[in-house]
């Protein structure tokens, strides 16, 4: 039997292989579209259970199957895999992008539509039926002959252009290798680095210290490095990647901007911005663009101050004739201005967090704050030896759901943090996966404080999808506005910057010792440093996101490349170099169909939701079972049954308060 076909509530990831994508994605469309095809010919009176039941069940099996295949192409890609995953992304992507444009299935929700039966329904479903309604016209259920080719033909390009672009990305960032061969070279790296960089040449048979630009071994260079030069090159090819020779994505990504443009005109809307945010919480993309730059206006002040001080540091340190900071000089001397404040090194709680001992220290925080359980469960098949297999019950014992874990960097896997969901249950099924520190020698995995929030952050949107109790399956666990999506992840990272939950995880991994207290204190001291650089950073990257699906114009614009940095720039603490192309790898716009293009602000939208919201627990103890309940019945549990402003006001019994984000920032006072 075919694997991919093998409907078992855990996959058989030991058994799939590239010769089985092709046979399973083509009759599982077949099926699904035999399903649709049923719903749409049904002779007889329309009801929830045989018109809005059967559609939202109907895609179940194709969508896991499509996952996974998605998923080991993420994780464990080999030329064979790669080949397969994108020889079936065209059927896949024409399918989903059809089912609106299916006039029979069209017709027969319309139909049901009109019944008394969906004229009394209630919660859930209610929402489901109007939802349905919404998202078939908002992707063309109306538009007839030539102009439904169109967009079937758009959206098939569209997952041809993202699927290259998202190879070219890890290609090109696979492709660079810097080798060191004399240690003097490596002045200024933590130990950990260094040991990083020798096993990771030890790895390929080389000697040396072997640098990539994988997060750990970028970030820690960028951070560290006294040699400036080193630090650039880096940088340089960082910030280049996608832009060159067979991956270069210039071409690409334009071509992308041009079909949602087209398809956002096509179904009715003035850009893509208004398309996508139509049912999101922002709605418009004058509203979260306004939102954007309400924050921006808020921060700047802050901002330039943070630069001048920095540049006066710099001054300090080299004398007055001191060069201007370039871009790859800003990570460096922040950290040396950092420690010089506050006394403190980042690198000195590495000892603290282990990464078995932050997973299980995690695990205990949402049993106490959830009533859930988490335990490992061994001998589950998986597709790297680096994987585990967890399970989540309830107080009862019975089983809420199942997920992967799969943390540390390869070159057959893409980088970045994320969730993913195989199925939705109950019980239901997901996974997480990040690419950080991994375990050298003798040694565990020892994590910076930004690798424990990034496992933190992934594990709250990975309960969003398992605590999820909806009857609706297309309503259940993270199917909710892109801009509400993150208010789960981000609340979670926020106990880890709480003393009494780092006790339960941050301890040494040779003595156990928790966090020394003056230790701790520079810590909280140097939370903020720099908060309105970070803060603005992310503000850039919203309002690029907004330019380029609401403004850009390459006849009148020009290069995208050009006219994206010149953007960028104003949210840079220093000048960017004319190479700067970072745009050419921001995967999160451009590796999928929609993904997060027009929905960058999300980010800040959900900060400002998760500063505000974490206030009830540090009104009524960051371990209240009570706000946990609360947290869990009210939001967690529902998914997007209900509208997303409506479940924020029952959890917090108002609207959500910007400032919140701004006093945990050290922003909320005037500069």
């Amino acid at each position: 039997m075919n694997p991919l076909l093998d409907t078992k509530f855990e996959i058989p990831f030991d058994r799939i292989s590239a010769e089985h994508v092709e046979p399973a994605i083509t009759q599982l469309i077949g099926e699904a579209q035999a399903k649709l095809d049923a719903i749409a010919s049904f002779h007889g009176d329309r009801t929830y259970s045989n018109t809005m039941d059967e559609l939202d069940c109907a895609t179940a099996n194709l969508d896991r199957a499509a996952a996974t295949v998605r998923h080991i192409e993420a994780v464990a890609t080999t030329p064979a895999f790669r080949a397969a995953h994108n020889a079936v992304q065209p059927a896949i992507g024409a399918f989903y992008s059809g089912i609106p444009l299916h006039a029979g299935l069209w017709k027969a929700v319309k139909q049901y539509a009109a019944t008394a039966d969906a004229a009394a329904l209630t919660g859930p479903k209610r929402r489901y039926l109007k939802k349905t309604v919404d998202s078939f016209r908002r992707h063309g259920a109306d538009l007839e002959g030539e102009a439904k080719k169109q967009l079937e033909a758009l959206d098939v390009e569209l997952v041809q252009q993202t699927t290259k672009f998202s190879e070219n990305v890890l290609d090109a960032t696979n492709a660079f290798e810097l080798v060191i061969t004399d240690e003097s070279k490596l002045a200024g790296l933590p130990d950990s680095a260094k040991a990083g960089a020798r096993e990771n040449a030890k790895q390929k048979n080389i000697e040396g210290w072997r640098f990539t630009l994988q997060a750990p071994s970028y970030l820690a260079v960028m951070t560290y490095l006294d040699d400036a030069s080193v630090r650039e090159k880096l940088y340089r090819e960082f910030n280049a990647r996608g832009s060159r020779g067979e991956k270069d994505n210039h071409a690409i990504a334009t071509r992308i901007l041009e079909l949602r443009d087209a398809k956002a005109k096509l179904l009715g809307f003035p850009n893509f911005a208004n398309l996508v945010l139509e049912d999101r919480m922002a709605h418009d993309g004058a509203t979260a663009l306004h939102f954007l730059e309400d924050l921006k206006q808020k921060t700047v002040a802050h901002f330039e101050i943070e630069n001048a001080q920095l540049a006066a540091f710099r001054r300090e340190l080299e004398g007055p004739d001191a060069a201007p900071l370039q871009p790859w000089d800003i990570g460096y001397y922040s950290e040396k201005m950092r420690v010089k404040l506050y006394d403190f090194d980042e690198e000195v709680l590495r000892p603290y967090f282990p990464m078995e001992r932050v997973l299980s220290g995690m695990f205990s925080l949402v049993e106490r704050i959830f009533q859930i359980e988490v335990r490992e469960k061994p001998s589950v098949a998986v597709w790297h030896p680096d994987t585990k297999f967890y399970e989540i019950r309830d107080a009862s014992g019975a089983q809420l759901g199942s997920f992967y874990s799969d943390f540390f960097p390869r070159e057959t896997k893409r980088g970045g943090a994320w969730m993913d969901a195989f199925l939705t249950g109950p019980p239901h099924l997901g996974l997480i996966c990040g690419n950080l520190t991994p375990p050298i020698g003798d040694k565990p995995a020892l994590l910076t404080h930004r690798d424990v929030e990034t496992i933190f952050h992934e594990f709250g949107h990975l309960l969003h999808h398992c605590l999820s109790n909806v009857e609706v399956r297309s309503l259940a666990g993270t199917s909710v506005a892109w801009d509400f999506v993150e208010l789960p992840s981000q609340i979670m990272e926020n106990w880890c910057w709480e003393r009494e939950a780092l006790d339960l995880f941050a301890r040494h991994y040779e003595t156990g010792a928790t966090i020394p207290d003056d230790l701790f204190e520079k810590m909280r001291r140097a939370k903020t440093f720099r908060s309105a650089n970070a803060q603005m950073r992310q503000l850039s990257f919203g309002f690029v996101d907004f330019a380029m699906h609401m403004n850009y114009n390459p006849a009148r614009d020009g290069d995208l490349v050009a006219y994206s940095r010149a953007i960028l720039q104003q949210f840079s603490a220093a000048t960017l170099p004319d190479d700067h192309a970072m745009v050419l790898a921001f995967t999160h716009l451009f590796a999928s169909p929609v993904a997060y293009a027009s929905g960058y602000y999300s980010y800040k939208w959900a900060e400002v939701l998760d500063a505000d919201a974490f206030t009830r627990f540090r009104k009524q103890g960051i371990f209240s079972a009570e706000v946990g309940g609360e947290f869990r019945a009210k939001i967690l549990a529902k998914g997007d049954s209900e509208d997303p402003a409506d479940l924020y006001r029952s959890f917090m019994g108002r609207d959500p308060d910007v400032n919140a984000l701004l006093e945990r920032n050290g922003l909320l006072t005037a500069a």
